[in-house]
């Protein structure tokens, strides 16, 4: 073997030395996990906690006794307004759940065709109402009628949530940034999403009504006479308390 193969042999070991400190100084990039990453928590409340519209269900119950087949005048007015709110707002159509093989389904089936008369005496088709049968695992347990329909509803959360301390701690990194917690504004915004009448109205505008012509006319009539036209409320001159301000 001569001295130039000597050479060309030994030299290619720096070569596979720094390769193969190279790929191992690669290999322990691996080794960092997704929890020491920082940044990656929203700070703005609303992008922590969105309000997300989904459908959701509205639902009542009614109590039926098992000697009386007829609804109470509280439950009428209930099954009323729910049928009002199901014109208003529902997505689906109103599933009755009637109970079986219990004391007091005789007279639950009684009630389901009083509710189906007054359903339709709302507004609500024949096509939209679903019967449904269910079994009491409990014959203690006193079997209701429920009526329930699908709508549009507000959600938010949940709240509660807690991924890291308040306080200084190795797993805050970002108490001394004066960033606030995750929780902050989840209440808020499960509250706002729980109220609002109309989940669209968090989305995009309603279109405009017509104007209220009878006003628009008494308004227009004291302008071309040339008088104010701005309403005035004499009785809140008479609630004043006091003449402070004047």
């Amino acid at each position: 073997m001569t001295h130039k193969t000597h050479a060309k042999r030994f030299g290619t070991l720096p070569l596979l030395g720094a390769l193969l400190l190279t790929s191992v100084a690669l290999g322990g990039c691996n080794l960092v996990t997704s929890d020491v990453v920082t940044g990656t928590v929203p700070e703005d409340y609303r992008q922590r906690h969105p309000i997300a519209v989904t459908e959701g269900e509205q639902s009542i119950v009614v109590f039926v006794g098992h000697a009386r087949g007829n609804l109470t005048e509280p439950q009428r007015d209930d099954v009323i307004g729910l049928a009002r709110s199901w014109r208003r707002e529902g997505t689906g159509a109103i599933a009755i759940d009637v109970p079986a093989d219990t004391p007091n389904s005789r007279a639950a089936q009684a009630v389901y065709r009083e509710i189906r008369g007054l359903l339709a005496s709302v507004g609500v088709p024949a096509h939209a109402i679903a019967r449904r049968t269910y079994l009491v695992e409990d014959p203690r347990t006193l079997a209701t009628v429920r009526l329930s329909y699908p709508k549009m509803a507000a959600v938010a959360g949940p709240c509660g949530v807690w991924p890291a301390d308040l306080g200084p701690s190795l797993y805050n990194p970002g108490y001394n940034e004066n960033k606030p917690y995750y929780n902050l504004g989840c209440a808020t915004q499960r509250n706002l999403a729980a109220m609002v009448a109309n989940p669209s109205d968090l989305e995009q505008p309603r279109a405009e009504t017509a104007a209220y012509t009878s006003r628009r006319v008494i308004a227009f009539e004291r302008y071309r006479k040339g008088e104010a036209t701005a309403t005035t409320y004499p009785e809140v001159e008479k609630a004043k308390l006091s003449d402070t301000g004047k």
